[in-house]
């Protein structure tokens, strides 16, 4: 086998591209083919088209832009000269490995959610010998623009993106559809937007939490949530525990609900509001004495209903049970009974789906994953003096 066949094809790529700008075929500020154009005239994955690229623009050949290709440069090597090649060291060309560039976006993360998806994608990256690169966003949309700007301009060659909490997702999520730039959501979808997404199935888990309370005889249940405000995971945990009800023929009452918890959001975490949705929860059981379980849709949230009823006198799970998504485990043992949503998977595939993306692939839509019913001791037997609290 000759020295040529035995090339790589990428180098076989880079070859030809460079002949190209050498005898002039394409000039400065020319754009030359993409990823994807490269990969369908060389029948080649998109990874090996977009090595030849990185090492050409390593070479000083073409500068790349994302999210409008790659141009030849104003002052390209001189080659034939006997020049050697330059290796410029633009903002979005960081990486001298060659090796694959993945950004995150997330609001923030704990114990109790958030480490595991960030566990689950980095063993993800090991494996596939790449890189990942965290950006927090405090669930505060113009920091989460920034965020994706910057890793943009840093050269990141997908995304994965935790959305901020809101109503709307905003323009920089746009244009990564627009510019069909490969990025996959986690945790939640946006509605009437395009992209592949990794989450749990939010309505199965909460479906399954209330009919372990009905299990143990609890029929008036306060579900605690932080607004909805059209969050699609919050959505659907309400989706679930309406459907239970009706499944069980148990009529729902949305007097029992308290649907502005606001202290767990990451823009308004601090000890003034946690306090105030304390004192919230305790009028709020008082004012409905026959409340005997709390369904909190975020750990966090179930916590505060502990305090709650640690303050009013009351204990858990004798005089009240609560149920939430997600906790922490503390000296071997899980402090509340929970649904516990399974992360690292969910990472791990988020991870994997925004490759196949880079490789010209298609992924999924949705893709939703069971959660696990925990049972603990924050849970038991409706009291026999239900009701009686005041």
């Amino acid at each position: 086998m000759s020295s040529e066949q035995s090339k790589p094809m990428y180098e076989k790529i880079v070859e030809a591209l460079r002949g190209r700008i050498v005898e002039g075929k394409y000039k400065a500020g020319d754009r030359v083919p993409s990823e994807k154009e490269l990969g369908e005239e060389y029948k080649v994955s998109r990874i090996t088209s977009k090595k030849a690229l990185e090492l050409l623009a390593g070479e000083g050949y073409i500068v790349r832009q994302p999210g409008r290709g790659s141009f030849v440069s104003e002052k390209p090597p001189l080659q034939a000269a006997g020049r050697q090649p330059q290796h410029p060291l633009l903002p979005h060309q960081g990486k001298k490995t060659g090796k694959l560039l993945i950004g995150l976006v997330i609001t923030d993360f704990a114990d109790s959610y958030g480490t595991g998806l960030i566990y689950g994608m980095e063993e993800a990256s090991r494996e596939q010998d790449c890189y990942l690169v965290l950006r927090r966003t405090f669930g505060i949309p113009s920091i989460e623009e920034e965020a994706i700007k910057g890793l943009l301009e840093l050269g990141v060659d997908g995304l994965i993106i935790f959305p901020a909490q809101g109503e709307y997702f905003n323009a920089e999520i746009l244009k990564l559809v627009i510019n069909q730039f490969p990025f996959v959501l986690v945790d939640r979808h946006l509605k009437g937007i395009s992209a592949g997404s990794i989450s749990t199935d939010n309505a199965g888990a909460a479906r399954e939490g209330t009919n372990y309370l009905f299990e143990l005889g609890h029929k008036s249940i306060a579900f605690l949530t932080p607004p909805p405000a059209d969050t699609t995971a919050i959505e659907e945990r309400i989706e679930g525990f309406i459907q239970a009800h009706a499944e069980k023929g148990v009529m729902v009452d949305r007097d029992l609900w308290l649907e502005d918890i606001a202290s767990t959001l990451p823009q308004a975490n601090t000890e003034e509001n946690r306090l105030e949705d304390i004192r919230r929860i305790i009028g709020h059981l008082r004012k409905h004495p026959h409340i005997t379980a709390v369904f909190a849709t975020e750990y966090n949230i179930g916590q505060l209903a502990m305090e709650a009823a640690r303050e009013m006198g009351r204990s858990v799970p004798g005089d009240l049970s609560v149920l939430c998504f997600d906790c922490p485990e503390t000296n071997g043992r899980f402090p509340l009974t929970h649904l516990r949503q399974n992360q690292t998977e969910m990472g791990r595939l988020a991870f994997e789906n925004v490759l196949k993306l880079i490789d010209g692939q298609a992924v999924p839509n949705k893709i939703m994953l069971e959660a696990a019913l925990i049972r603990s001791e924050s849970t038991g037997p409706v009291p026999r003096n239900a009701g009686t609290y005041l």
